[in-house]
């Protein structure tokens, strides 16, 4: 039996050679590769094997003998282990190119020739996120934020994010040392004992509104009232304070129901000249700064003149349903969360925009509905979460036949996956475009318009 290329335990001399699509360092030895992490395509490293499967093991770094020229220097280790920011060792312009690079690569495999566009980066690309949910748990006796390690459900204390709101960050802090002060039990997963699990934070850029979520596994929490009036004290930008129960054993961070103890129910921010309201559990872009950048291309892509009846399947409240009827004659927008509805209807009416409609339902059934009531569609836009979508959905797509549709993908397995299922439509895709809407992570967003043969 032929001796296996690499076995457990075994200490090497590698030289990376790529990263993968999670931004792990990948070396071959003997054609067999090793996914290690903090390791740069490049670099010369000496690497202690740890697992070996069928096709693929991995590694981890006990020194490092070269350093890539992209490498970032001092950068923060817990922020890989955690997978937080995972390409926060790897300099802005070749992270850029690295999510070019990945779309391209999809695209070969998938035998499609269309061309991507170099990736539209930020001029800041730290401190973006509007939104955080982070865990709260003991550790070593003592009440702690921060985010588990990859993989494991160890928590690493952490107190700057890198890539969240600065005052996001700072109001998690403010949170976790009240309830430290008053006491309140953190959520034990093994025994579904204690009380916070989560804090969530959101934050209008635009507005400087702050909504504060203690998701919770009973709707008890001690000394409520105290810690309301503290935190609002402490942190003046807070115009909401809810209470969201999750009392099931699960890894699903919030629960279906929610109570405002204090301001409104939602949150208000702005993006393109529009207001937005937004409810706890509501779907909102992370980065308001990109989501500006990304919108702007994919009205771009769908060619508005002003004529155009738009679908938006995949509506949520509305944000590029809004933003596109500023541009075209009608948007019809399709969702199936109806609390996402209630607020894009809201939205609609707050920014007194009339040639939109929204309804609840599934993408696929209402817009084979309204192919069946003749409504006229110039562009289908689509904006599907990471699974893509649903083979139903395309085929309700053939079904309907709108002449152009414009894919705002977050996903560049599944956009691949998908194109070639409408190509089977006739739908000829022209080229795609990256916006870096995620940047120092593996996570790439892109744009793709295409037309109907």
């Amino acid at each position: 039996m032929a001796q296996p290329a690499v076995i457990k335990n075994q200490d090497l001399e590698v030289t990376i050679q790529d990263l993968t699509y999670e931004g792990m360092g990948v070396a071959k030895v003997a054609g067999f590769p090793l996914f290690i992490e903090d390791a740069l395509p490049g670099e010369k490293m000496q690497v202690h094997v740890l697992k070996v499967q069928k096709q693929y093991g991995f590694a981890k770094v006990v020194k490092r003998l070269t350093d890539s020229p992209d490498r970032v220097a001092g950068a923060d280790g817990a922020y890989i282990r955690t997978g937080i920011a995972p390409l926060s060792i790897l300099a802005y312009p070749a992270q850029l190119k690295f999510k070019q690079h990945q779309i391209e690569e999809l695209y070969k495999k998938a035998h499609l020739a269309i061309d991507v566009l170099p990736t539209i980066g930020m001029k800041h690309p730290l401190g973006y996120r509007n939104k955080a949910q982070v865990p709260v748990r003991m550790v070593n006796g003592e009440l702690q934020t921060g985010f588990y390690k990859k993989h494991s459900h160890d928590l690493v204390p952490i107190e700057d994010f890198l890539i969240q709101d600065s005052k996001i960050d700072h109001a998690i802090v403010v949170v976790r040392d009240l309830l430290r002060k008053y006491k309140v039990p953190a959520y034990d997963e093994r025994t579904n004992r204690g009380v916070v699990r989560n804090i969530m934070v959101r934050r209008g850029r635009a507005t400087h509104q702050m909504m504060i979520v203690l998701v919770s596994r009973t709707w008890q929490v001690p000394h409520l009232k105290d810690i309301v009036e503290e935190m609002t004290l402490a942190l003046p930008e807070v115009t909401s304070v809810v209470v969201n129960l999750n009392d099931k054993r699960t890894n699903v961070i919030l629960g279906h129901k929610s109570k405002t103890i204090y301001g409104q129910d939602y949150l208000l921010d702005k993006l393109l000249g529009s207001e937005f309201q937004i409810s706890p559990v509501s779907f909102y872009q992370v980065n308001p700064v990109q989501t500006e950048v990304l919108y702007t291309q994919a009205i771009e892509a769908a060619g508005l003149t002003g004529k155009e009846t738009v679908i938006d399947a995949y509506s949520g409240i509305g944000t590029i349903s809004l933003t596109m009827a500023r541009h075209a004659k009608h948007v019809y927008g399709v969702e199936v969360v109806e609390s996402a509805v209630r607020d894009a209807q809201a939205n609609a009416a707050r920014n007194h925009i009339k040639n939109v409609n929204f309804e609840v339902g599934k993408a696929e059934d209402v817009i084979q509905k309204w192919k069946d009531a003749d409504l006229p569609v110039d562009v289908l836009m689509v904006d599907p979460p990471r699974k893509g979508l649903d083979r139903s959905f395309i085929d309700a797509v053939g079904y309907m036949k709108p002449p152009k549709i414009v894919y705002v993908s977050c996903n560049p397995a599944t956009l691949a996956r998908d194109l070639q299922l409408l190509a089977g439509f006739g739908y000829t895709p022209k080229q795609t475009q990256p916006v870096d809407m995620f940047p120092q992570t593996q996570h790439i967003e892109s744009i793709t318009a295409m037309t109907l043969n």
